[in-house]
């Protein structure tokens, strides 16, 4: 993701730095998220037009995932440190050959 993209994440459905394709896949992080867990069938097929069966579960694995470990420190009072206070980190961006830029 990249600087605009973080900063406009909370308004990703009308922020024009996401592509469509990117709102659908955070709009299934979001729906992944809820308790209880209800994914519209209308955004299975949305994603399904975009993303081959192999793309689709790697994606809800690694949102699941996210999932748990959010929930996990729950149980155990892990909470922010305050090292960032809101702020966030930028990864490099990746070239094409899977490099950092």
């Amino acid at each position: 993701m990249t600087e605009e993209q973080l900063r406009d994440l909370p308004r990703y459905r009308e922020s024009p730095v996401f592509s469509e394709e990117e709102r659908t896949v955070i709009e299934l992080a979001v729906e992944m998220s809820e308790t209880p867990v209800e994914i519209p069938p209308e955004l299975l097929d949305k994603l399904r037009r975009r993303l081959d069966e192999a793309q689709l579960v790697e994606l809800a694995a690694a949102i699941a995932w996210e999932n748990y470990r959010a929930r996990f420190n729950r149980v155990f009072g892990v909470r922010p440190l305050g090292f960032s206070e809101g702020a966030y980190c930028l990864l490099p961006e990746m070239s094409k050959e899977g490099n950092s830029k």
